[in-house]
C-alpha cells in the first residue's frame, strides 16, 4: 500500500498551530501576557535597540523625541543638553542630568541610597534563600546571581526591587561606599518587566537576561555586602555595566569575573538601561541583620536614602 505524506508546508503550519495553542494555554496570566509569549521578544528587542541607535537627521530631532517625550511624560528640564542635542532615541533615553539635581544623601552607619529613580515594587527580608517578585511568588537569589558563589551570605538580608518606567532617568549609580568585588552578565529571556508580568509569571527575574554588579561595604558601610541586579525586559535587551568596573575586560554573555576590590563611592556610574527596566538591590553582609529599610514602597529618586543600620 503507498503511503502518502501531507506537503511540508502543512505539516509545519500544524505544528505552529500546535505550538501556538501549547503557548497560550500554558503561559500564566491575562490575555495580553499569554499572546505576548508567541511573540520572538529577543529579536523583536534587538530590531527596537537597531532602530533606536539610529541617526536621526538634525531636523526631525525636536518633533520626533519631543512627542515621545510628552507621551511617556519626561522631564525634559532635567536633562543635561537641549532635545536637538540628542542624535537619536536611545541618546535621550540614557541621557545624564543637569549637574546638581540629584544630590546623595550625606553618610550615617550602613547608609544605602537609591542607585537610580524608580518605584520600590517588593520589599522584605531574605529568608530560606528566596524573594517575593510579587503577590507571593517566590525566586532564588542563587539562582538571581547564578555566576557568584556563596548567595547564603545575603541570608537574612533584604531586598528593595525597583522598577523604572519609561519617563524615568535611565543611568544606573552606586548605592554606598565600598569596593567592587565582582561582575557578571545572564543571558536570559525577555519578558516585559511590569505589574501584570510580575504578579503572574513564575522566577521572572531568575529567568531574564541582566548584569549583576556586587561591592562589600567600607567605612560606614563596614559590614554590608550590596548585589545590584540589572534585570532586562522586552525591548530592554541592553543591561550596561559601566566599564570602570570591567578593566578593560568585555563582560561575557553568560559569566563574570571578580573585580580587585576597586573603591566606589555613592553616585558614581556603576551601568546604563537602554529602556526600562528593573534593579533588584540585595543587602548581605555580616552586619545585614543590622540593617533596616526607611523606603519600603512608593517612589524614590536617585540618591536618596533607602535604608541603614537600626
Amino acid at each position: 500500500m503507498h503511503l502518502s505524506w501531507p506537503p511540508p508546508a502543512r505539516v509545519a503550519l500544524v505544528l505552529a498551530l500546535v505550538w501556538a495553542l501549547y503557548v497560550l494555554i500554558w503561559t500564566p496570566g491575562p490575555l495580553p501576557l499569554r499572546l505576548l509569549g508567541l511573540y520572538p521578544k529577543k529579536l523583536g528587542s534587538r530590531v527596537v535597540g537597531w532602530a533606536a541607535a539610529k541617526r536621526l537627521p538634525a531636523a526631525w530631532r525636536e518633533p520626533l523625541l519631543g512627542r515621545f517625550a510628552r507621551h511617556y511624560g519626561i522631564d525634559l528640564a532635567e536633562a543635561e543638553f537641549p532635545l536637538a542635542d540628542y542624535p537619536s532615541l536611545q541618546a535621550l533615553f540614557t541621557r545624564r542630568l543637569r549637574p546638581g539635581l540629584r544630590p546623595q544623601e550625606g553618610p550615617l552607619p550602613g547608609y544605602l541610597n537609591s542607585p537610580v529613580d524608580a518605584r520600590i515594587i517588593a520589599s522584605g527580608r531574605i529568608e530560606a534563600g528566596t524573594a517575593i517578585q510579587a503577590k507571593g511568588l517566590p525566586y532564588r537569589v542563587a539562582e538571581l546571581l547564578k555566576h557568584e558563589r556563596g548567595a547564603e551570605r545575603f541570608e537574612g538580608g533584604h531586598y528593595l526591587t525597583l522598577y523604572l518606567s519609561p519617563k524615568d532617568y535611565h543611568r544606573i549609580h552606586v548605592p554606598l561606599e565600598g569596593r567592587v568585588s565582582a561582575v557578571s552578565h545572564v543571558e536570559g529571556e525577555l519578558w516585559p518587566v511590569n505589574d501584570a508580568s510580575t504578579g503572574h509569571v513564575p522566577r521572572l527575574y531568575e529567568r531574564n537576561r541582566r548584569a549583576t554588579w556586587i561591592a562589600l561595604g567600607t567605612g560606614p558601610c563596614e559590614g554590608l555586602e550590596v548585589a545590584a541586579v540589572l534585570v532586562g525586559a522586552t525591548h530592554v535587551g541592553g543591561v550596561v555595566i559601566d566599564g570602570r568596573w570591567l578593566g578593560g575586560r568585555d563582560l561575557p554573555k553568560d559569566g563574570g569575573f571578580p573585580v580587585s576590590l576597586l573603591p566606589c563611592a555613592p553616585g558614581e556610574d556603576l551601568g546604563t538601561f537602554e529602556f526600562g527596566s528593573t534593579v533588584v538591590l540585595l543587602v548581605g553582609g555580616p552586619r545585614a541583620r543590622d540593617w533596616a529599610p526607611l523606603r519600603a514602597e512608593g517612589a524614590v529618586r536617585m540618591g536618596q536614602r533607602l535604608g541603614a543600620y537600626r
